[in-house]
């Protein structure tokens, strides 16, 4: 009887705790193990080419590390276009605040961009996930409210769909796990051209 191949070893090269739980909520059990990456020395045209850059980044730099070799290395980095304008993690409440404002019963895309490499033969592959969020209204106390949580300070666009912000958005057009952090559909394409099935990954 031919023996099973092992299972290999995943690696997210991001701090998000909403990736983790997603991609463990999917089966897959990976090792986390921060790039480092300085996201302001990265620039691109549009956001969503900034998404995929930063992506990118992370899973290259993580990749490159003699502790990985033989792991298949997630990188994904979220931004929101609002007007052609890339937004991500707001500096402080003053700004957090601001974009709240300027979002409330607007629309906007959040891009999130996605990158594996298989250390074990050095390809990798990548792309862009989009979603269209739509913002409701809330009133200036509840952005407020908002803002003193802390949360849209970590947090891409200053908004989330799985925390206190989610009575805030009336909807969405596209992937909400994507919202979230990542696209575990893209994910899985993205493994399929790597010849890697995401259920071979999964944990026993």
């Amino acid at each position: 009887m031919t023996a099973p191949n092992p299972r290999r070893r995943l690696v997210l090269a991001s701090q998000s705790p909403a990736r983790l739980n997603l991609l463990r909520q999917a089966g897959l059990t990976p090792e986390v193990i921060v790039s480092g990456v300085d996201e302001d020395a990265v620039t691109a045209p549009t956001p969503a080419d900034l998404a995929l850059a930063l992506a990118e980044a992370k899973a290259s730099v993580v990749a490159a590390r003699p502790e990985v070799r033989g792991a298949l290395v997630i990188g994904c980095d979220s931004v929101l276009d609002l007007d052609g304008q890339a937004l991500g993690k707001p500096a402080d409440a003053e700004e957090a605040t601001a974009r709240w404002k300027s979002m409330r019963g607007r629309s906007g895309t959040l891009q999130t961009g996605h990158c594996v490499y298989d250390t074990t033969t050095g390809r990798h592959t990548s792309a862009t996930a989009s979603t269209v969020v739509h913002f409701g209204e809330p009133t200036d106390e509840e952005i407020a409210a908002y803002v003193a949580s802390g949360e849209p300070l970590h947090v891409a666009g200053a908004f989330t769909l799985d925390g206190r912000s989610a009575p805030f958005i009336d909807g969405i057009e596209g992937d909400n796990g994507n919202v979230i952090g990542i696209s575990l559909p893209l994910l899985r394409r993205l493994l399929a051209q790597l010849d890697v099935g995401i259920t071979d990954l999964w944990g026993r």
